[in-house]
């Protein structure tokens, strides 16, 4: 495979930022070790610790690894490395082993995927094997969730004094316990744990507030048995265990409306992109998340339909105290949408505290204001209303919210969670503004 184009490579970047980080790191001097061969590069990139960053490209994706504690996919590094080939700067060599090594594992992956992907349709796998193998993760989970009580209780006697130095390295060390565990929701809640510490001057309470919903989970794992069936899946699903689609379309919840996409949020998250699109039942009211994943590099399904449309369809709700993530099962041509009716400030925040008395570990939350104008706070900008109740916006561009408002008040459909609220949508009269 002859190099890519530099513009080809830029392509992969998550975000504009990545882009610019990527070619900085596009120099000879920031590599050791590198090198390309037909199916992979290679090297070492020195960042600002004591150890070189370990980077590889696999072309045939193309998929990417890194050592970098970066959350972004492909991170700067490896489009460093890939940006350095593509102008002709890395030597042909033989992999080395930590190189064929992994290639070697990500074909086989892919052999297995597609044994999977050549089952006849309705052909089933040894039920006593998969029995065999549910009950496994079962013990290593369980193994898990006594290790990490037992961690959260020394911290109880010990203290916070003194995390700030030793609690990152403690908190990551855990969260890979949890994934050998097979616990891997509960891994990210810890691996979120870790970023809290030392991150401005009120990190120790939003690390105790961390700890306590770490600390729910695994009080919850021990008593499974008790917890009502909605709840009961609720808290295998925040520690890791996923429902089958199919079981999904056979046997989950059905609800058939006129569904206003809200709005959507696209982000990395570890290696994959994630696409969040929100609806409202335009007769139920009842809301609805539609998730899309897509491996770093490649491109996400085109929407079903744009925020401020309609989408008629049938979803079917996945299981849990609070279903919200659905997926579309029957869908017909979408129709033009309407401004929608929104909420105060504090009737929106009230909506966000009952879904908590649902779901505790609830993250994110859609609402809808109604009537509002953005207006600083501080260094940082927020919606107020007409009684002057506000909600924080995230650091976010305000400039396209604030042409088109001009000073009016608007109708802004977006995302809560516990930092701010990250507006996706306004509307200009019936007029859909993507944000």
């Amino acid at each position: 495979m002859g190099p890519w184009d530099e513009e080809q490579v830029l392509a992969l970047a998550p975000d504009p930022a990545s882009a610019k980080a990527g070619q900085a790191q596009a120099r000879v001097t920031k590599w050791s070790g590198a090198g390309s061969s037909e199916h992979a590069l290679w090297g070492y990139c020195q960042g600002s610790g004591k150890q070189p960053y370990q980077t590889t490209v696999d072309l045939s994706g193309p998929a990417f690894r890194c050592s970098c504690p970066s959350r972004k996919f492909p991170c700067k590094h490896a489009l460093g490395l890939m940006l350095l080939w593509a102008a002709g700067g890395l030597p042909t060599a033989d992999e080395p082993e930590w190189v064929d090594k992994w290639l070697a594992e990500r074909s086989t992956r892919a052999e297995r995927a597609a044994e999977r992907a050549e089952k006849k349709p309705g052909e089933v796998a040894d039920p006593l094997a998969a029995q065999a193998r549910a009950s496994r993760r079962a013990d290593r989970v369980s193994a898990g969730m006594a290790e990490l009580e037992a961690w959260l209780d020394d911290q109880v006697r010990r203290g916070l004094s003194g995390f700030e130095q030793r609690g990152y390295e403690e908190l990551s060390r855990l969260a890979a316990r949890m994934v050998d565990a097979q616990a891997p929701g509960v891994a990210g809640a810890v691996r979120r744990a870790a970023g809290v510490v030392g991150r401005g001057h009120g990190w120790p309470g939003e690390l105790l507030e961390e700890l306590a919903l770490i600390h729910l989970t695994v009080s919850a794992h021990s008593r499974l048995a008790e917890l009502p069936p909605s709840m009961a899946d609720t808290v295998q699903t925040r520690i890791g265990w996923t429902v089958e689609t199919a079981r999904v379309q056979a046997d989950g919840e059905k609800v058939e409306d006129d569904w206003l996409v809200l709005g959507r949020v696209v982000e990395p998250d570890d290696r994959l992109t994630v696409r969040r699109l929100w609806l409202r039942g335009a007769t139920t009211g009842r809301l609805a998340l539609i998730l899309a994943f897509a491996p770093g590099g490649r491109r996400l399904d085109p929407l079903p339909a744009r925020p401020g449309e309609l989408l008629p369809a049938v979803l079917s709700f996945y299981p849990g105290a609070l279903p919200l993530r659905a997926l579309l099962t029957q869908t017909a041509p979408r129709l033009p949408g309407s401004r929608p009716a929104g909420l105060t400030a504090r009737q929106a925040l009230a909506s966000y505290v009952d879904s908590l008395s649902a779901d505790p570990w609830n993250e994110r939350w859609p609402l809808v204001l109604q009537d509002v104008r953005p207006a600083r706070n501080g260094a940082n900008w927020a919606l107020v209303d007409a009684a002057g109740d506000a909600l924080e916006l995230l650091p976010v561009d305000p400039w396209k919210l604030l042409a088109v408002s001009a000073g009016g008040p608007l109708t802004v459909a977006g995302e809560w969670n516990r930092a701010g609220f990250r507006p996706m949508t306004v509307w200009d009269g019936d007029r859909a503004v993507i944000l």
